[in-house]
């Protein structure tokens, strides 16, 4: 399939798991890809020329506009935005308190909690935050500054966003300033929807379930299994299952889906 052919993609956090996967897919579709994270080696190894790897960190505003700068540069413009860019826990906060306390109930502590919002310190929170949030918005808006210079194409379509989401958001399972994180994306998602809906501009959040990527790989089967038993699949996800989605909606396929989220997450939760 060539849904994609002639559009030029921007890929954040796309070196591995999830956004490796998107990346490679949206090009299998026909998209020249920008893929941007931390290491522009990295990001480069991903694709092989005409696509391109970009450095850039989402949490720093000069670091973004650069990189975009850089995009638009090399590939003429900018028609659809991967926001996959996130962390799920940073230090300082509170994680390693709530695995010593679930490790102590499940010794038979009576008096153990699993507690991560009393040892949550200001510089943890703020750094998933700055990441997964913050980092969302800072490349939405320098994506759509290009976007709405280029204005529509002869459909009306002046552009796609689409937003890494989580069950987690839904469920409420996972570290806190994560699932906060992750919620404010959707929140995020549709307010910016309403906005850019007359620049033909769609945006649009994909809910990934658990997924086989290499956060997944050190962690014991019991673990895996637990986690997999919780969806109707009784299994991860794997990227690629992820990126088919994302594909669909940075497509003509989705042109009239905006402001919508796609569940990807074998069942494991319903909205």
């Amino acid at each position: 399939m060539n849904r994609l052919q002639g559009k030029r993609a921007v890929v954040t956090g796309g070196a591995q798991g999830i956004g490796a996967a998107i990346a490679r897919r949206l090009a299998a579709e026909g998209a020249i890809v920008a893929v941007l994270d931390l290491s522009e080696e990295s990001a480069s190894a991903v694709l092989a020329a005409p696509h391109i790897g970009v450095a850039c960190d989402v949490s720093d505003t000069a670091s973004v506009d650069a990189a975009f700068a850089q995009v638009e540069a090399r590939l003429g413009g900018v028609d659809i935005l991967v926001n996959n860019a996130g962390i799920g826990s940073a230090p300082g906060d509170g994680m390693a308190e709530y695995y010593a306390g679930q490790a102590a109930q499940a010794s038979g502590d009576p008096t153990a909690h699993a507690d991560q919002t009393i040892h949550c310190h200001d510089e943890g929170w703020s750094r998933v935050l700055s990441v997964t949030l913050d980092g969302t918005f800072r490349c939405s808006r320098a994506a759509v500054r290009i976007m709405a210079r280029q204005g529509t194409d002869a459909g009306g379509q002046g552009g796609a966003i689409i937003n890494i989401g989580s069950t987690a958001a839904l469920a409420g399972n996972g570290p806190v300033p994560y699932v906060t994180a992750k919620a404010a994306v959707l929140g995020l998602t549709r307010a910016m929807a309403r906005e850019l809906a007359p620049r033909g501009i769609r945006v649009n959040a994909v809910n990934p379930g658990a997924t086989e990527t290499p956060i997944y790989a050190p962690l014991p089967d019991e673990v895996k299994a637990a986690v997999s038993a919780d969806s109707l699949m009784k299994r991860l996800a794997q990227p690629d299952e992820i990126a088919g989605a994302v594909a669909f909606l940075a497509s003509n396929d989705a042109s009239f889906a905006t402001g919508s989220t796609v569940n990807v997450n074998g069942g494991a939760w319903f909205s």
